[in-house]
């Protein structure tokens, strides 16, 4: 992207930044800035394609229960460990082999399903996107792979409804080898921000970064179950993750001076997010220099880079704010940073068969968004407390103040940053009120300074003792939590909703403006645990991108910008939809075992 001003300092970018976040906030008496109506004749395409790439077939493995819900795994179906273990330890490794990869993109970006009511049909995914609308982008820098593109090392475009990959570009073999252990892949995540810009206007930014952290955690939860670890090559700067994803092909969109409407094919580019390592558990020897890395990375623009993308929409808008924040938030080159891969620890067991026995294919292929809650169904308290110790980034032990090292959170680079204020409905054994869950007790005396001085504060009954959760103040919440999450139902009649609380101005003074995408990241791996969680437990759930900003902070007390809600979430017992049909993700299953 380019604008007719100079560089901008990083006090400009994080004005930019602030600016943003305070424009795009919903209000009691005002929404942020969006189309007052759906042009439902531009709806952005879902499918990204390079046209006149090499598409290459990757196999289908439905779950067991997607063939027939009486057969084990012992019958021919290869269905991967059970949801629950992978908390606790991973599997052995697997080589990367056409069919390890097919399970990799199957479990974690594909079809799940399609969907049909009346004349409309739509695909759903693995990973969940705000809308339905999916911004989110993937590609892999592979090792030549035996049976699949055995030729050369490549770079190819995920295609989820063809569940292929398409390829982009040959490498140098040496290229992997001389940086990253045998085995070992790259994931590059990217985002249309048009897609999203198409119906929620300027809050679009905070919706696709949700979905970033969304598919990162889908990323690392179907990695897990191959034995493979996960972690973001954060080192690297916007420029090198243009490159190393064949990004740079797009031409440099020129920023208008106010939201505009026309044809404006340049909007349609890809923005790189992040770029992560994939490589066998228990690695030890994984040591990357960024800076040569970076040099490696400067000559793939002169590879060449094969297909043309295709068309998403005939006309768009664009909303500037969104395209400027985007810029202010580039990522540069950290030559000396560390890549650490700090050991596997296990989350949190409160007891065992709290969890339906899924395995992970189940879990992951199954989940689904709920457009509504029952207000009828209730948890039980263990259960509840089982869930948010899975979602802990550090383990249950010590004083949460470690580095992520649980899944899916080992992902990340930096230190918890996101809490939650939770909203319990129908818990049985605890009274309904507001909670808070402390994901990193270096935040503890600032919370409980800058909240509402009447909050109690104190362990609810039954809590584990390695579980940060206070209970702040008793009461019917049903009706406050509606009101905030936009006047939705849906905050009000599950078990419980939760707000996610982000350390907000401090962390994007202390660590750069380029923090701002990234505390969404990881409100969207948390919002993708709970998801997990819920349907592993018998449950739904749901994240909610529309709630009021400021009456949450009001709500909880907190003043100025130091703590900030960011994405809201609901777990609980779903309404279904009779109206809707649902067919198999794709048609002819494929399966090699």
């Amino acid at each position: 992207m380019s604008t007719s001003s100079s560089t901008d300092p990083e006090t400009s970018s994080l004005s930019q930044v602030l600016r943003y976040h305070n424009q795009t906030k919903h209000s009691f008496s005002n929404y942020a800035r969006g189309p007052r109506g759906l042009d439902w004749a531009n709806q952005p395409d879902p499918f990204r394609r390079f046209v006149s790439a090499s598409l290459l077939p990757l196999l289908r493995f439905p779950a067991r229960s997607e063939i027939n819900p009486t057969l084990s795994s012992s019958e021919g179906v290869v269905d991967g460990p059970l949801y629950d273990s992978l908390f606790r330890s991973l599997p052995p490794p697997e080589p990367v082999t056409w069919s390890s990869i097919s399970r990799f993109f199957y479990d974690s970006l594909a079809l799940s399903a399609w969907k049909t009511s009346g004349y409309s049909t739509w695909s759903l995914r693995v990973n969940p996107s705000s809308g339905n609308l999916h911004p989110t982008e993937a590609y892999v820098v592979s090792p030549a792979i035996r049976d699949l593109y055995s030729s050369s090392s490549f770079v190819a475009h995920y295609a989820p409804k063809e569940h292929a990959l398409e390829v982009r570009a040959e490498i140098p073999s040496g290229f992997l080898r001389e940086f990253f252990p045998e085995d070992c892949f790259l994931v590059g995540l990217s985002s249309i921000f048009w897609r999203e810009a198409w119906k929620y206007g300027e809050r679009a930014f905070r919706y696709c970064n949700h979905d970033v952290g969304h598919a990162i955690a889908a990323v690392s939860i179907a990695a897990a179950g191959l034995g493979w670890d996960v972690k973001i090559l954060d080192g690297l700067g916007y420029d090198d993750l243009r490159k190393l994803m064949g990004l740079h092909v797009y031409k440099e969109f020129g920023i208008p001076s106010r939201p505009v409407k026309g044809k404006i094919r340049d909007i349609e580019f890809e923005h790189p997010d992040c770029v992560l390592a994939v490589f066998p558990s228990g690695s030890s020897e994984l040591r990357v220099d960024y800076g040569e890395l970076n040099a490696a990375i400067t000559n793939f623009p002169k590879l060449v880079w094969k297909g043309e993308p295709n068309m998403l929409s005939k006309e768009h808008v664009c909303w500037d704010v969104i395209y400027r924040t985007a810029e202010a938030v580039e990522k540069p080159l950290a030559k000396s940073d560390e890549f650490l891969i700090d050991p596997f620890v296990s989350s949190g067991s409160l007891r065992e068969k709290l969890y339906k026995g899924f395995t992970v294919r189940e879990v992951v292929r199954k989940r689904r968004s709920a457009f509504d809650m029952d207000g009828v169904t209730t948890m039980d308290r263990d259960t509840f407390y089982q869930i948010l110790l899975h979602c802990l980034p550090s383990g249950s032990e010590g004083k949460q103040m470690k580095p992520p090292m649980t899944l899916p959170f080992r992902a990340l680079s930096w230190d918890a940053q996101v809490h939650a204020a939770l909203f319990v409905h129908r818990v049985t054994g605890l009274p309904q009120g507001l909670y808070f869950l402390v994901r990193n007790n270096g935040h503890f005396e600032k919370l409980r300074k800058g909240t509402r001085p009447d909050f109690d504060w104190v362990k609810p009954d039954g809590c584990p003792t390695n579980l940060p959760l206070y209970q702040l103040a008793t009461a019917n919440c049903e009706k406050i939590a509606k009101q905030l999450s936009c006047h939705q139902d849906i905050a009000g009649d599950g078990c419980f909703s939760l707000g996610m609380i982000a350390h907000f101005e401090s962390t994007l003074r202390e660590k750069g403006p380029w923090m701002y995408p990234r505390l969404f990241w990881e409100t969207g791996i948390l919002g993708q645990v709970l998801y997990l969680e819920a349907h592993a437990v018998g449950v739904s759930a749901t994240g909610i991108g529309c709630f009021f900003d400021d009456p949450v902070h009001e709500l909880l007390g907190l003043k100025g910008l130091d703590f900030q809600s960011l994405y809201h979430f609901t777990v609980g017992g779903p309404v279904l939809d009779r109206r809707i049909m649902s067919s198999p993700a794709y048609s002819r299953p494929e399966n090699d075992s």
